[in-house]
């Protein structure tokens, strides 16, 4: 019988599913309810289904407008002006309705091509107060090329889940099967009281046309389908399936509606309760009582001794309101397990008994805690020996033995004891990540080294050894942009795998965050994709043997402080034998990065890592999601938009503005080909990464070169007069400028330039061999500074004309050049350039007695400072390559590194 219903249509499944409730509802109904349900003088029946209050037909008969329903000629029950038809109704807070609402998307095959039909149906519940129940109601999709999604709103939010469904062939199909071959199924929204259903296929069913020419997705109650093959090919989308949905008073909670006592529903004898999944109250009666909480005295008392069993031997059972009691009978008394026995003489033996049966109770407690303490123990440890063999920790441990050659590997066994006290007994405060593959705590080991732990999926025992070649392979990856795998722990049911820590978030999280993304500049972006590409060139063709990762995705490729890639999440990575390049598995990955074409084959290549890595490359120039689910159907899928922004010639509209940059438009070009290229349709159209990585390497080059020139083109920012305070002078810098104060003048602490009470120590030395002022303002204006006359007459090698006549004697030539050098050196610009005042004492007294008379006792005061002495710059080879002193420029400038010198008060 039931192979035979579940090859029936879904229309008439369902259909015969309507009758058996019609039936069941009819033999039930007279007895379903033992007290009165609707209000006095109100019809509590419409053919077969009971009416309670607050539901009513007519005037008066309901608690309020939603409530009301209507019963037509044909004895068919529905909520007043609308066509949803009510077959049951639960004083608990629910009632079923048939809902006539199916979406379904076909394809009709004509001459040129085919023609589509569909429809996405918005159901809408007639008040808040009413919700889609999330448990008792299902959202199914039936199709071999289908995706779907169902968007419910509750309280002006909106949630948004779905599913896919694939299949090649009809025989691949599974009747009563729903787990995404021909059917899936997925949870509902709850509180959900709108529900939009919206559904689409991935080639418009050409591939499955012959036996699957419509998709179909509905929200129908959990017990009321069944999926079966014949469903994929006369589906009838007309059907109205049952739906379970939630009723509440109104939307409040049961302190709010209290307040208001002229509509608060609860009646006397009864208490509010309030819906488990959204805001609202219910009403129902108190403990000991039954009947409709919602009328008046609606709630009676239940008489319990009714029951001739619900008291022991030898008692009599009182009814109380809302309870009962059971007292002995004359002559007996109630022992320690309640029972009534008979009355006996007082005697000693039951107080020794007693005693002697406490004593032996906590002899045989505190031994069998004991034996219970000692057995768990073993127990524990036979445990983690029997889930470190089963999950093959014996294996492991053979391949890492140094017989075994297993020197070679960094991989490391840990104990559950050491992750359990690197994770705080792995509380949920150390949780950083869930994924459809495990949980990811954060820990730190007994060296204080920071580590990732991921408690995995099980592992299957039949690969266990393929399962510990993969841990081996993995922990072998020599490349810095792949996290380390650095160990495992096999003494636990689920395996915990222990990846180095990396804490700075992913690359999902810093591109569609705008302050973080604004810290990923374009030459960032292009190394992290040369970085990607790396790696997958690094997995696909030096790995032996190759790895396809197969979960390529931006929220898989973490990021350090530095913005290098580590690409992560190996969990659904397989091996690919050297004499093949390519697997058949069951599909895994995420939408929107799944390579379309080992979605529908379920071939898995190298070339699917291409594809994933395509789509990654196009996040990284639109910094957009891949998958937007709230947006129309040709524009929910980042690829298609940013293929028809190629197409139009109009790549700048999908471009992330913060990097669209006129330099960086050549390569911006040239890495949105390669993504189009990565993403083509056909995997052997696409390139390997090998050639993508080349490609980018050379794309990153030229990017640093292009900054490099950017950053060594100097501007001159002392082109403008302003740029420095008054009393000093501007020296150009690459990349960047400094003003220093003119001889005479020092900084103050608010960076302009004052008067200095003392002269300089190199001014000294130019009095000393000069007899002449550092300044005179008597003088025309080429000559008023005795430094630019001094180092003016030293480049031309005619420094007598400016020494002092009454040392200038020949005799003392060589020592007055000597210490016009040492003048020359303390007025260097950089102060580290500068002599201590140590050697410049230790110097001039090597000079001979003359100089040595004359100069010593200048710096005598200064001999044990080792500063260097603030001065001006001028290099080895002269710097007065643009002075003059024919007057012509009113204040010479002597080189590059030396500041212009003003002539008057100006700057």
């Amino acid at each position: 019988m039931e192979i035979m219903i579940s090859m029936l249509p879904l229309e008439l499944l369902v259909g015969f599913w309507f009758m058996v409730l019609m039936i069941i509802s009819s033999s039930c109904s007279s007895s379903a309810y033992n007290f009165p349900i609707a209000k006095p003088g109100c019809q509590d029946h419409c053919g077969n289904v009971s009416i309670p209050f607050p539901f009513g037909i007519g005037k008066d008969c309901y608690l309020d407008q939603p409530f009301s329903v209507e019963c037509n000629a044909s004895r068919i029950l529905s909520l007043s002006n609308t066509p949803l038809v009510v077959t049951e109704i639960w004083l608990e807070g629910q009632y079923r309705m048939l809902n006539p609402y199916v979406g379904y998307d076909c394809y009709e095959q004509v001459i040129n091509g085919s023609v589509r039909h569909f429809n996405s149906p918005f159901i809408a519940l007639t008040t808040d107060a009413f919700v889609f129940n999330s448990t008792a109601n299902k959202f199914t999709v039936v199709g071999c090329d289908t995706y779907a999604f169902v968007k419910g709103t509750s309280d002006l939010r909106r949630y948004t889940t779905g599913c896919m469904s694939i299949c090649e062939k009809q025989e691949d199909v599974r009747d009563g099967m729903c787990s995404g071959i021909g059917c899936c199924q997925t949870s509902i929204p709850s509180g959900a009281n709108q529900i939009n259903v919206s559904l689409g296929s991935y080639s418009n069913h050409s591939l499955v046309s012959s036996f699957n020419p419509c998709s179909y997705a509905f929200v129908v109650a959990t017990d009321a389908f069944q999926f079966t093959a014949s469903n994929l090919t006369n589906l009838d989308y007309n059907i109205a399936l049952p739906v379970v949905v939630d009723w509440m008073i109104a939307r409040q909670s049961c302190e709010e509606a209290q307040k208001n006592s002229s509509t608060y529903a609860c009646a006397k004898d009864s208490e509010c309760y309030e819906h488990d999944e959204t805001l609202g109250y219910r009403c129902r009666c108190n403990e000991g009582y039954e009947g409709n909480p919602y009328l008046p005295n609606g709630c009676q008392d239940i008489d319990e001794c009714r029951n001739p069993s619900i008291c022991p031997k030898n008692s009599a059972c009182t009814n109380k309101l809302g309870s009962y009691e059971c007292n002995c009978i004359q002559g007996y008394h109630k022992d320690g397990d309640g029972q009534c026995v008979q009355d006996q003489k007082p005697n000693n033996w039951p107080i020794i008994l007693g005693i002697g049966l406490s004593v032996g109770s906590v002899f045989l407690l505190v031994c069998s805690y004991c034996f219970y303490f000692e057995w768990t123990r073993r127990k524990d440890r036979r445990s983690r020996e029997e889930f470190f063999r089963r999950n093959g920790g014996l294996i492991l441990r053979q391949k890492l033995s140094p017989r075994q050659g297993g020197g070679t590997y960094s991989t490391r066994i840990f104990t559950h004891e050491e992750l359990q006290k690197a994770t705080n007994g792995f509380d949920g405060s150390q949780i950083i990540g869930r994924g459809g593959f495990g949980t990811v705590f954060k820990g730190e080991l007994m060296d204080k080294m920071p580590v990732a732990i991921k408690k995995s999926r099980g592992v299957d025992e039949l690969q266990v050894e393929q399962f510990i070649n993969e841990v081996l392979l993995l922990s072998q990856i020599n490349s810095r942009y792949v996290v380390k795998l650095l160990g495992c722990c096999l003494e636990t049911e689920v395996p915990l795998l222990v990846y180095e820590y990396i804490d700075n978030g992913t690359l999902f999280e810093h591109l569609h965050n705008k302050i973080k993304a604004s810290n990923l500049t374009w030459n960032i972006r292009l190394r992290i994709a040369s970085e990607i590409a790396g790696v997958l060139s690094y997995l696909h063709s030096v790995a032996s043997p190759p790895i396809i990762h197969r979960d390529i995705k931006s929220a898989n490729i973490l990021l350090d402080h530095n913005y290098t890639a580590k690409v992560s999440d190996f969990g659904t990575s397989r091996l690919v034998s050297l004499d093949d390049n390519q697997v058949a598995t069951m599909v895994q990955g995420t939408l929107g990065y799944l390579d379309p074409e080992y979605m529908q084959t379920g071939v898995l290549t190298e070339k699917s890592d291409v594809y994933s890595f395509g789509i990654v490359l196009i996040e990284l120039l639109t910094a957009k999601r891949v998958l937007a689910s709230n947006k129309p159907e040709s524009e929910k899928f980042l690829s298609n938009g940013f293929l028809v922004s190629l197409k139009e010639n109009n790549l700048a509209q999908v471009l992330d503005s913060s990097i669209f940059r006129p330099e960086n438009i050549e390569q911006l070009n040239e890495v949105a080909m390669i993504a189009k290229r990565c993403i083509n349709m056909r995997g052997e159209d696409r390139p390997r990464m090998k050639d993508v990585e080349r490609e980018l390497e050379l794309l990153a080059a030229k990017a640093k070169q292009i900054s490099i020139r950017k950053s060594d083109t100097n501007i001159d920012e002392c082109q403008n007069p302003d740029i420095c305070p008054k009393k000093s002078a501007c020296r150009n810098k690459v990349g960047s400028y400094e003003c220093n104060c003119i001889p005479g003048y020092n900084h103050d602490g608010d960076g302009r330039c004052v008067e200095n009470n003392e002269k300089d120590n190199w001014a000294i030395i130019l009095e000393l061999i000069t007899g002449k002022k550092v300044l005179a303002s008597d003088k025309p204006d080429a000559e008023k500074f005795l430094l630019n006359r001094f180092l003016a007459l030293l480049k031309e090698n005619n420094l007598a004309q400016i020494l002092d006549s009454n040392i200038s004697f020949s005799e003392n030539l060589d020592e007055l050049k000597e210490v016009a050098k040492i003048a020359k050196r303390c007025i260097s610009m950089r102060g580290e350039d500068r002599p201590c005042m140590k050697d410049i004492d230790r110097e001039l007294g090597l000079l001979g007695a003359k100089s040595k008379q004359m100069l010593i006792q200048v710096f005598e005061i200064d001999s044990l400072q080792s500063e260097p002495l603030l001065g001006l710059n001028l290099d080895e080879k002269g710097s007065s390559d643009d002075s003059t002193s024919s007057g012509q420029q009113s204040a010479p400038n002597f080189s590059a590194e030396l500041p212009l010198i003003p002539t008057s008060g100006g700057r």
